[in-house]
């Protein structure tokens, strides 16, 4: 079965997708073609849940996104951090410390940061809710402007 392209308009720009049937395997704010397909894609409207949840979401259920099966590549540290990041509740934010701490490697703060930038499903896998200790926003793939308002929506801000 052909992979599944889909791009989104949301209140942050076009979010484009891209799922193996039910399972989300990238979401970026680029473009589409930054989705890296190895495979053919078929581009469709929509995706069938997938679509309905990231909808609801924007339009205020902010738990929406939990019930988004993903999978990405990465090492096994970038596994434990995704895995980790998908915890965190929206409006809620954690440390690129605590992130680490949390993916089993207190020390490996500059690698945390590293999962975050190598998150291939942004909003879904929500590295947007790891800022810097003390609370300041950190660094953001897609702009700050983005990251904040996306923090500001679950209240986090």
């Amino acid at each position: 079965m052909p992979l599944l392209l889909s791009s989104l308009k949301t209140p942050v720009g076009t979010l484009n997708l891209l799922a193996d049937e039910q399972i989300l395997i990238a979401a970026n704010f680029s473009t589409i073609s930054e989705l890296g397909t190895a495979r053919d894609a078929k581009a469709v409207k929509m995706i069938p849940i997938i679509t309905d949840l990231i909808s609801d979401y924007f339009d205020g259920d902010l738990e929406a996104l939990n019930g988004i099966q993903v999978r990405q590549d990465g090492a096994v540290f970038s596994q434990s951090a995704w895995k980790a990041m998908r915890k965190v509740k929206a409006g809620k934010t954690l440390s690129y410390a605590d992130l680490a701490d949390r993916a089993g490697s207190p020390a490996a703060v500059r690698a945390a940061g590293s999962a975050c930038a190598k998150n291939a499903i942004v909003l879904v896998v929500p590295c947007h809710r790891i800022v810097k200790t003390g609370g300041a926003l950190g660094n953001y793939a897609y702009g700050l402007n983005k990251k904040e308002w996306l923090l500001r929506h679950e209240g986090a801000l």
